[in-house]
């Protein structure tokens, strides 16, 4: 394309990193000429601090390059239609649905259109096609949108819709996509992971479906709710080593009364069991955890159950969220909320229980030899994940190509990751 360059600013979720990967690859098609700058922030609603980030990047543009044009795509722009936020940093406004007809947004933006566009109709998922980030070895592919749980305090569900999912046939053709464009590793992900249910099939069909082209190396699933995890799901990943025995729970609390706040569609118990479940058939499975502190009416005894979940489950990661209140949602209204300074002070203990858990994990991987997908190569040294999803520094006497897997003895552990050296150099994958 040529100067002036479109440039895309992707804020939230893996389902967001994935449709900026689809809009880079639509204008590419579309062959887009831009006389000035555009910047296009593909940005995300989900709390107070993912807006600012939004507001803060469009700010920075207007300071550096005043002629500029900014560009809201996505749930921000959502939540403008829905007079749930404002943004008024952006010269154009277009909702989710307006993603795959990115260029027709820009050539509005070009002919002078200022303000929100009008809400488009939702798009067939099937139409939707990534050719993937060009600077990582790991896709992003996203099969499912949308929610139909509505979550007290979920804006996404508001913003993204009902549920709605691609056929097996279209996922597995992207897939197919993806890996002859040379991604060793594909990440299946969606708002709601369980509730992908196309006419043609299931997410356990989906994984072996993809996973019979040899030529993948790696394939994950994003968060998935404990109402996914079947066991057809867990004899796929009981089969085949490539499926990573990786998975990352969005178990928010630990307390049934705060779960039932949520409605959340689960308890605190069922998510153990989901977890013992997976243990005792992938005794070699690492955990990750979404938690939540700070929920209207989540007191000492609430904090108490969801870090002693934590202390028993030993998450390998953990994203710790403080409660955002969001207009909207129903959660704006519940009473007893907890003070800023007392959810900070919960979200550094409940950090501190999971970082413990995780250098104990580090520490008894010290010793033992991993494969490492090699994805870049940092201050020399080669870095990379292995199945499991730890992080990996690594020396090796050769230079690994990208996208390669390496065997990796650990020898250590630096700054929260793993240290390690190639444990044959001499062999080449």
């Amino acid at each position: 394309m040529d100067e002036p360059q479109i440039n895309i600013v992707t804020h939230g979720c893996r389902a967001n990193q994935y449709e900026s990967d689809a809009m880079r690859a639509r204008l590419s098609q579309c062959a887009v000429d831009a006389p000035l700058p555009i910047h296009i922030l593909n940005g995300c609603t989900v709390t107070k601090l993912a807006e600012r980030k939004a507001r803060q990047a469009a700010r920075r543009i207007r300071r550096s390059d005043p002629n500029a044009l900014v560009i809201v795509v996505g749930c921000i722009a959502d939540a403008v239609s829905l007079r749930l936020t404002r943004f008024d940093e952006a010269d154009l406004i277009a909702g989710g649905a307006w993603k795959p007809a990115i260029d027709e947004v820009v050539a509005l933006a070009l002919a002078g259109r200022r303000g929100l566009l009008p809400d488009r109709t939702p798009h067939v998922l099937d139409r939707e096609r990534s050719d993937g980030p060009s600077d990582r070895v790991r896709a992003h592919l996203k099969v499912q949108d949308g929610c139909s749980l509505a979550c007290s305090y979920c804006r996404p569900t508001q913003v993204r819709g009902a549920s709605r999912s691609k056929s097996l046939a279209a996922a597995t053709r992207e897939a197919g996509r993806l890996i002859d464009l040379g991604f060793p590793e594909i990440v299946l992900t969606g708002i709601n992971l369980a509730e992908y249910a196309p006419d043609d099939g299931r997410l356990p069909d989906l994984l072996r479906n993809i996973l019979g082209n040899r030529d993948l190396r790696r394939l994950r699933i994003a968060s998935i709710n404990p109402s996914g995890v079947t066991d057809a799901l867990l004899d796929v990943f009981a089969d085949d080593e490539r499926a990573c025995r990786h998975f990352h729970v969005p178990l928010q609390s630990g307390d049934d009364r705060i779960l039932a706040a949520m409605r959340r569609t689960y308890r605190a118990s069922d998510c153990e069991e989901t977890i013992d479940r997976i243990r005792n058939r992938l005794p070699d499975a690492t955990f990750g955890a979404d938690l939540m502190v700070g929920f209207p009416g989540e007191d000492e005894a609430a904090f108490e159950a969801t870090c002693e979940v934590a202390q028993r489950v030993r998450f390998s990661n953990a994203h710790i969220f403080r409660f955002s209140p969001r207009p909207g949602t129903d959660a704006v209204r519940l009473p007893a909320r907890v003070s800023p300074s007392q959810a900070r002070r919960r979200a550094e203990r409940l950090d501190a229980i999971c970082a413990e858990s995780r250098r104990e994990l580090l520490d008894n991987r010290i010793g033992t030899t991993h494969d490492v997908l090699v994805e870049a190569c940092r201050d020399g040294r080669w870095c990379g994940y292995t199945r499991d999803y730890f992080y990996v520094s690594f020396d090796s006497d050769i230079e690994p190509a990208l996208g390669a897997e390496r065997p990796v003895r650990m020898t250590g552990t630096v700054n929260d990751h793993l240290w390690g050296e190639d444990a044959d150099a001499s062999r080449s994958r």
